[in-house]
């Protein structure tokens, strides 16, 4: 009798030391995950600015794609998206303390080789249903069945859609399409 409730006192303390500390870490993660926190670091304010302008936040459809979206793995793949937020918010800590100037154009460069395509395919899934443009369709496909031994990026074409200084920024979503002008 003793021997279960030991166990019993076990697990009921395991989920009570559990729970709040997943939880806990899950809001962390969560909380840490926005463009507003990525924001707080003046390092990465630039990236937010050119990321605001963009087309992943101003676009026809009013869907935003924020900077865990496109730079982090899917949040099904527990294991690897933990791991790699952690070891992206441990780099830019790191740089913040210890760079004495932070090179864009250089994380820009480590960005784009680290990327893959499984990212931007998170959010852009039809890429072989282009109605209206069969030349899009075409080249999409070479992305979507690579050829053995070579494989093309997503950002080999679509290098320059985020994070660009511009002298002008436009908002497409508050742009308005007049008949007749």
């Amino acid at each position: 009798m003793k021997k279960y409730l030991f166990r019993g006192l076990l697990v009921v303390l395991g989920i009570g030391i559990g729970f709040p500390l997943f939880s806990l870490g899950y809001y962390t993660m969560v909380r840490t995950s926005t463009p507003e926190f990525c924001a707080s670091c003046h390092e990465i304010q630039f990236a937010v600015d050119t990321w605001s302008t963009s087309t992943h936040v101003n676009n026809s459809h009013g869907f935003v794609a924020d900077c865990m979206d496109c730079h982090l793995p899917a949040p099904q793949d527990t294991f690897n998206f933990f791991y790699t937020k952690t070891a992206h918010g441990l780099k830019d800590v790191i740089a913040h303390f210890v760079m004495d100037e932070y090179d864009h154009d250089a994380a820009r460069e480590a960005a784009y080789a680290s990327f893959k395509n499984e990212q931007c395919q998170k959010c852009h899934r039809n890429l072989l249903h282009i109605p209206d443009k069969r030349g899009a369709m075409l080249a999409h496909r070479e992305v979507v069945y690579a050829r053995r031994g070579y494989e093309k990026k997503c950002i080999d074409c679509h290098r320059d859609l985020v994070h660009n200084k511009t002298p002008v920024y436009r908002y497409k979503q508050l742009q308005t399409v007049y008949a007749g002008d």
